[in-house]
Order: structure tokens, then C-alpha cells, then sequence
């Protein structure tokens, strides 16, 4: 059975990006595993990263590139970049530097875990510390 990627055209176009142009990217810690983040990419962000090894993204709420640590300092170092089978879903494996991807001054953004209260309610719990006070992080 083949995948549904055609690897004899050119990369990029291999890649299935939505009727935005954008195509969902996971960063993943190169070294744990740990997911830290998940983004969007366009097809210029993809190629530059691809250049450059390090982390571009496209954020939909600036509507640009959003180069990961460019207010910061927080830079995604890019050791591999892999396309599922559908062509619709990046992974990045990455070295967190400063080892904070999160704009809440955490390791990951994904930090909220579902636990059962006391009174059998399940609730979002903050679990891991935040390393760095975003506001010293994000001095304008």
C-alpha cells in the first residue's frame, strides 16, 4: 500500500494546505518527544524554514510570517521536518531554546490537564510551572 504523498513532484507540492493556504505544524521536542506547540504554516513559512532550520509560522491573528522567538528570544532550532501520509499535517522536531515555547512562559503549550474535583466535576488544571514571567519575556 503507497502513501497518499507523491514524493516525485516537488516538496512543496506535496503538501495539502486548506482552501487558507495554511497547513497545521507540531513542534516537538527533538530530544522528550513532548509536543510543545501547534501552529500554522504557509507555504513561504515551510520554505523558509526549510532554509533557514529554524522555526517560521504564519499566525492568522497577524496575518504574516511569524519567525518563533523573534520578541522572545525563544528560537525553534529545526532538526527534521516530516509530512504525514495525508500531506496535511507538519511535525517539526525542534530545540526549544531558552526551553519555553509558550507565550504563557512555559515549556509547552500544552499545560492544562482534565482532572476530576473533589466533587467529581472534571475541570482544566494548570500542571507544569511557568519557567518565565511573560511580562519579562514581552517587555515592550
Amino acid at each position: 500500500m503507497s502513501a497518499d504523498v507523491d514524493v516525485n513532484q516537488p516538496w512543496l507540492d506535496a503538501v495539502r494546505f486548506d482552501e487558507r493556504g495554511l497547513v497545521t505544524a507540531i513542534a516537538q521536542d527533538d530530544a522528550t518527544g513532548r509536543i510543545l506547540m501547534v501552529a500554522w504554516m504557509n507555504r513561504e513559512a515551510l520554505q523558509e524554514t526549510a532554509d533557514t532550520r529554524y522555526a517560521t509560522y504564519f499566525s492568522r491573528s497577524r496575518n504574516r510570517l511569524w519567525r518563533k522567538g523573534e520578541e522572545s528570544g525563544h528560537r525553534q532550532r529545526v532538526h527534521a521536518i516530516r509530512l504525514d501520509c495525508d500531506g496535511d499535517v507538519i511535525i517539526l522536531r525542534i530545540t526549544q531554546e531558552g526551553g519555553i515555547a509558550c507565550h504563557t512562559g512555559r515549556e509547552s503549550c500544552f499545560f492544562h490537564e482534565l482532572q476530576v474535583s473533589d466533587a467529581g466535576e472534571p475541570r482544566w488544571a494548570p500542571v507544569d510551572p511557568v519557567i518565565k514571567d511573560p511580562s519579562v519575556i514581552y517587555r515592550k
